[in-house]
């Protein structure tokens, strides 16, 4: 069944099945309530051209992603597009990404919005002092930033991570151990959560009159053979640190395997904790020795994000707060332990 034989069985114009369906409020509830029910009995889908001249929206959200040789797609991009998928998927909505050179970003975001094909976009891997946020507030459709940027008045919309009071719990536990040589596998540095999980560390180790030594610290994509090579490298220094601090069960993985290769024994000789984003296939309680983590879902960010986009374009985020700090849960697990003697 098409919408005009929809339309005439109903004896309702075809704008205004097109509405009720896509969840705009100018519909009543009785009326919007027999579009549904007729629509579910007739097996009637809308098409998403028809959707769009009926109600002015492409039904879509958006994403530009710099695309670089030097950075692939790693899982974390995964798990969170797939949480915003699902939503999506919830809502009959589509997803569009649309790939730049880095230093086309910008200009490709404002063609994506100028083009019509998305009704509202994310903005991630946020940077210090991030000139897109500002672009962003001169467009004429929502958007929402997954993470902050450092420098800037947060007044944006944004879900982000407390990732400084993270790695400052995390660090104040291992000082409770007695652990007093720190080493810290961070992901890029130019990136604002590497920022705010480094300044979380350093925070906790001054509150005791101790500091990060720069020989200790890491800043590269989150890799396991980053994490393999940089922990060999702390390993192999004159005065090796007796704690670790991953800033993913990604890099911990390869952390991990360094200390084994080494002779060494995670918990015992060497303390580890990780962030863990909740990945699907890379579970901390399922290592060898399970990691003691900071965990927020970067799978249910996504899902969170494209409910807040969804509910902005429908014009149902009237009451829904502008900015989201989600707080890290720490969990304990055997690859922590007392500092050795």
């Amino acid at each position: 069944m098409n919408l005009k034989e929809l339309s005439n069985l109903l004896g309702l114009s075809q704008t205004t099945i097109s509405r009720a369906l896509n969840g705009y409020p100018e519909v009543n509830a009785t009326t919007r309530a027999r579009i549904l029910k007729a629509a579910e009995e007739t097996g009637y889908r809308p098409n998403r051209a028809a959707r769009r001249l009926a109600t002015g929206k492409a039904g879509s959200l958006g994403l530009v992603m710099p695309v670089t040789a030097e950075q692939p797609m790693d899982a974390h991009f995964a798990e969170f597009q797939s949480g915003l998928a699902d939503e999506c998927l919830r809502h009959d909505f589509h997803f569009t990404i649309m790939p730049a050179k880095p230093q086309e970003e910008e200009q490709a975001i404002r063609d994506l919005v100028s083009s019509g094909a998305v009704d509202a976009y994310y903005l991630a891997y946020m940077r210090e002092k991030d000139p897109r946020i500002a672009m962003a507030q001169s467009l004429p459709i929502p958007f929402i930033v997954h993470g902050r940027s450092l420098g800037l008045a947060e007044d944006y919309p944004y879900l982000d991570v407390d990732n400084e009071e993270a790695f400052a719990e995390a660090t104040r536990y291992l000082l409770s151990l007695g652990h007093k040589r720190f080493a810290l596998l961070n992901g890029p540095f130019d990136l604002d959560f590497a920022r705010r999980r480094r300044a979380g560390v350093e925070k906790s180790l001054a509150a005791v009159g101790m500091s990060l030594p720069p020989e200790h610290v890491s800043s590269t994509l989150m890799t396991d053979a980053n994490g393999f090579q940089h922990m060999m490298r702390f390993l192999e220094q004159g005065s090796r640190p007796t704690a670790v601090l991953c800033a993913s069960t990604v890099l911990a993985l390869g952390a991990v395997r360094a200390i084994r290769q080494a002779g060494l024994e995670v918990g015992k000789d060497i303390s580890v904790i990780a962030h863990d984003d909740d990945l699907l296939l890379l579970k901390p309680e399922h290592f060898s020795t399970p990691l003691t983590t900071t965990r927020s879902s970067i799978r249910e960010a996504g899902r969170r994000i494209a409910e807040r986009l969804i509910a902005a374009v429908k014009g149902d985020d009237t009451d829904a707060p502008q900015a989201e700090l989600w707080r890290a849960e720490f969990i304990l697990r055997a690859s922590t332990g007392p500092a050795p003697s």
